[in-house]
């Protein structure tokens, strides 16, 4: 049967000429409308089959493809809940059909309902995979220009040394740990909270993070300072494998209620966990840590993630002040 009801919406059934079994939603209780979608998606099959059109490449076969290419990308999983998304949206669509018009009014409501930096992200892997359907796999023409809603820069939030003190002595044991390692390194939350005991050389003072670990996927050196040799001195023994344990067992999670009572109790609000990764770059930067350094003590790929703490060191700016006449 070509169309067949499920529920109360059609969904169309057919197989191409090259044997591929194609099923999907009309996305309509229209029998008349399903039956349309049913011929014309047939239709397009056959001159993809026998003229090797590219009008049948529909929006799920581009996210299938993506996601076989991008099995290894670390942030995969927000990936698929961004495609799960769109797919409400587009479910069905052939690529040549999605058009800027389209794309703009899943924008409006995709921003509607959170954040423009939300929607951006879900427009950025829209956009992402409709490129590569274009330059690489040769199912579109054209890829539609998708624009970008403006963002508002986010300030920089940092704790200053006594706030950090504060804090850190209101956490518990193991948070207190992972947090002090964390300003000491700064390095990111979940290479601190899966932090092994095989990449700790206490000797040289270092910790390796793995190219499979690291975000830019290189394998960098991290070197550790007094407080954070003290804390991973205290903390031997507890586990064979891993350096931050809670009750015997690897941490699961940072950002817990413990962590947000212990913020509460110190007096301090609107700061992540991640936030303390900015606070050791501005205390870095504050130290005179030339820019270029703390990039590769960051493992940032890019050096436009670094410039942003520049404003907080204006020392070598001092002589144009002091320039200006006495009054």
């Amino acid at each position: 049967m070509p169309i067949k009801k499920r529920g109360n919406i059609w969904h169309v059934h057919f197989t191409k000429p090259n044997g591929e079994v194609v099923r999907l939603s009309a996305n309509t209780e229209n029998r008349q409308a399903a039956q349309e979608y049913h011929d014309d998606l047939k239709r397009r099959a056959w001159r993809d089959d026998k003229l090797g059109d590219k009008l049948t490449k529909t929006w799920e076969h581009a996210c299938l493809r993506w996601f076989e290419e991008k099995v290894a990308k670390k942030s995969i999983e927000d990936d698929k809940s961004r495609a799960k998304w769109l797919t409400k949206h587009l479910s069905g669509m052939f690529l040549n059909d999605i058009t800027f018009d389209i794309i703009q009014d899943i924008a409006k409501k995709k921003k509607k309902e959170s954040s423009p930096a939300t929607a951006n992200r879900h427009l950025q892997l829209l956009r992402a995979i409709l490129n590569r359907a274009e330059k690489e796999w040769g199912w579109l023409d054209r890829a539609p220009y998708i624009k970008l809603y403006p963002e508002k820069a986010r300030r920089i939030r940092w704790l200053t040394h006594d706030q950090a003190r504060t804090l850190l002595n209101e956490l518990p044991p193991h948070l207190k740990a992972l947090a002090t390692l964390a300003l000491c390194t700064g390095q990111r939350r979940a290479n601190v909270m899966n932090l092994e005991w095989s990449q700790v050389d206490l000797k040289r003072k270092i910790i390796l993070i793995h190219g499979d670990l690291s975000k830019n996927e290189k394998p960098v050196g991290v070197p550790l300072n007094d407080s954070a040799i003290e804390v991973l001195e205290a903390l031997k023994g507890n586990h064979d494998t891993h350096v931050i344990t809670y009750r015997g067992k690897p941490i699961q999670q940072a950002s817990t209620r413990a962590w947000y009572n212990a913020m509460k109790r110190a007096g301090i609000t609107d700061f992540r966990f991640h936030d303390l990764r900015h606070t050791w770059a501005s205390w870095m930067i504050q130290n005179g840590v030339p820019l270029i350094d703390l990039q590769e003590l960051g493992n940032w790929k890019d050096s436009s993630m670094v410039r942003k703490y520049a404003h907080l060191d204006v020392t070598h700016l001092q002589k144009h002040a002091n320039g200006l006449p006495k009054l």
